[in-house]
């Protein structure tokens, strides 16, 4: 295939083409140095030198693609990194030459510019997946939890306006196919085919580029904000409070209180501040998982069947009318989670702000040690989002110790439950 503007050629092929991109620039995974490892290549300014299957932006790529097509963007243009380096320093950690504890980012992805500086002047379109920078946020929750004295202003952390200090990292996602298939259990052969099946067979180099272990998946990556010194998120002398988070566009940004997202994404940032003033570190991370990873468009469906059935709006049912729409009560699948958090060198998080049992296996079984985890206090929990905690409780969900009995939910949502 082809543009029409012949600026650019991508052929697609069943089998490695003589002098491949994979084998110009082989990406070792799991390397302890930058060049030992290889540069991620995802652009197509020129299609020989690229080593991975995707490309840059996950999803906003096809974004880049409109601006082309309407003459808005020339598709030959470099970005100018000058001064985009990362705000802070960041690792190396160990776990970064770990290849079985990071296979969904790429650890080296925010220091491009640096560490391959050499290339980028030669000619080699090499990009950046993470970005690392300062910012300051301001809520109207904090507000409200200075004025009840909660927080107090320290002038570093919290200042006398209510702006916090953070920092701020976004990460787009690189998969190394053949970790991720491990990290699911699963063939690396039947994992690509299902990947290439389920995108509608947008990406054929999936199934007929074996020798491309590296794909840029479509898809919305995650932000996280550090609270405090990041030197302190990996210090076990100092400690970590920790707030992961997927995300709620309603809630987080709108308030809608059908869930408890938005109270318990604030709560989080709280514990953070708190945590930060006290010498430790506080860590959000906000993961592009709207809808349990579903979407939002199928989550609007699921609340219009939950509400309009025989007997309303029940914990009974709530995950039944999930997997009714979506065929799964939740996509989210948090494997792939603790990433980033073992890309910041984090071991131990001493006060997990989530009582969700999915998160905490998934970091447990990473390695990460969990000490403490704090529930969302019963004040902050919205009226109407009732219904979903006391169905997350019944599913195993939340709240290991002290979950309703099947006998204490029939109860409370007046139906037999010998089907739940």
């Amino acid at each position: 295939m082809s543009r029409s503007n012949s600026t650019t050629h991508i052929r697609l092929t069943s089998h490695p083409e003589p002098g491949a991109a994979s084998r110009r620039f082989p990406i070792h995974w799991g390397a302890s140095e930058p060049a030992e490892r290889g540069p991620v290549i995802g652009t197509v300014t020129r299609p020989g030198d690229r080593n991975v299957i995707g490309a840059h932006g996950g999803a906003y790529g096809l974004y880049r693609a409109l601006a082309v097509s309407a003459g808005a963007l020339n598709p030959k243009v470099r970005p100018d990194l000058t001064n985009t380096s990362p705000a802070v320093k960041i690792g190396p950690f160990p776990q970064w030459s770990d290849p079985g504890r990071i296979v969904s980012l790429d650890p080296w992805g925010h220091i491009p510019q640096v560490v391959f500086a050499r290339e980028i002047a030669e000619g080699l379109d090499i990009r950046p997946s993470i970005a690392v920078t300062r910012a300051r946020l301001n809520l109207p929750e904090v507000l409200s939890a200075m004025a009840a004295g909660r927080l107090k202003p320290d002038g570093l952390v919290l200042k006398d306006s209510g702006d916090i200090a953070v920092t701020k990292i976004a990460i787009d996602p690189v998969w190394h196919l053949p970790g991720v298939a491990a990290r699911f259990n699963v063939d690396e052969t039947e994992l690509r085919r299902t990947l290439f099946e389920e995108t509608g067979g947008m990406y054929p180099e999936l199934v007929t580029r074996p020798d491309i272990s590296v794909f840029m998946p479509p898809i919305g990556g995650a932000t996280a904000y550090v609270f405090g010194e990041m030197e302190a998120l990996s210090d076990p002398r100092r400690k970590l409070t920790c707030r992961v988070h997927d995300e709620c566009n309603g809630s987080d940004v709108f308030g809608s209180d059908i869930c408890t997202c938005r109270p318990y994404l604030v709560h989080g940032i709280e514990e953070s501040v708190r945590e930060a003033q006290n010498g430790g570190a506080g860590l959000v991370v906000y993961y592009r998982k709207e809808g349990r990873a579903l979407g939002e468009v199928t989550k609007f469906l699921v609340y219009n069947a939950r509400k309009r059935q025989e007997g309303g709006d029940t914990a009974a049912t709530y995950f039944e009318r999930t997997e009714c729409v979506a065929g799964v009560q939740d996509a989210r699948f948090q494997q792939l989670m603790p990433d980033i958090l073992h890309w910041l060198g984090v071991t131990r998080i001493d006060r997990f702000v989530s009582m969700s049992n999915m998160k905490y296996d998934a970091l447990v079984e990473s390695g990460i040690e969990i000490v403490e985890r704090v529930a969302l206090p019963d004040e902050l929990i919205p009226p109407d989002a009732s219904v979903e905690m006391e169905a997350k409780k019944a599913a195993g969900y939340y709240a290991p110790q002290g979950a309703p009995t099947a006998q204490d939910l029939a109860r409370i949502s007046g139906r037999d439950l010998d089907k739940f």
